[in-house]
C-alpha cells in the first residue's frame, strides 16, 4: 500500500526511503535459443534473429555479399559485431522489406543491435554507448502544395 504524502517533509522521507534501482534487462529467447528483434530506417523494417554459430549473415535468403553488394553496405552490417567482439560467434538470418538498400542496412544494423542486446544485455552499454540502438528517425520531408518538391519552387518569371 502506498505512503500518503501530504507535506513537503513527507516527501523528503519517502525519497529517502526507497532507492532508485537501475532497470534490469533479461535475456529474452524464442523455444529456439535465438534472439529476435525489428530493426527499422527510413522506410525499410528488418526483422532479425540471432543465434550462436560461425558467422553467417543470411538476408532474404540470401548471403549479404550477394545482397548487399556495396562494401560500404556490408561493412554498416558488421559494425555492431566489430563493436562487442563479437564478430564470427552468431549466425543471422534476417528478413527486411521496404526502402532502398541504404535504409534496408541500416534497419538490420539496428535489428542485429537489438537482438544482441537480448541475447546478451550486458553487451547494451556497448552498444548504446556506439549509438547503434538508437532508431534514426531521419525520413523523407513531405511534398508541399504550390512547390516542385518538398522545398523546391518552380522557377520564376519576372515576364
Amino acid at each position: 500500500m502506498a505512503q500518503e504524502t501530504r507535506t513537503l517533509d513527507d516527501l523528503g522521507a519517502l525519497k529517502d526511503a526507497a532507492p532508485a534501482e537501475a532497470p534490469r534487462h533479461v535475456q529474452k529467447l524464442d523455444p529456439y535459443g535465438r534472439a529476435y528483434a525489428t530493426g527499422k530506417r527510413k522506410d525499410a523494417v528488418a526483422r532479425v534473429w540471432i543465434k550462436p554459430g560461425r558467422g553467417q549473415i543470411t538476408i532474404n535468403n540470401k548471403d549479404y555479399t550477394a545482397y548487399f553488394a556495396r562494401p560500404v553496405l556490408q561493412m554498416l552490417l558488421q559494425q555492431p559485431l566489430a563493436a562487442a567482439n563479437r564478430a564470427s560467434q552468431f549466425d543471422i538470418v534476417a528478413t527486411v522489406a521496404g526502402g532502398g538498400l541504404s535504409g534496408q542496412a541500416g534497419a538490420i544494423r539496428h535489428g542485429i543491435s537489438k537482438a544482441l542486446t537480448y541475447y546478451e544485455p550486458e553487451l547494451r552499454a556497448v552498444l548504446k554507448k556506439g549509438g547503434f540502438l538508437t532508431r534514426d528517425s531521419r525520413t523523407v520531408e513531405r511534398k508541399k502544395y504550390g512547390r516542385a518538391k518538398a522545398r523546391r519552387s518552380f522557377q520564376f518569371s519576372k515576364r
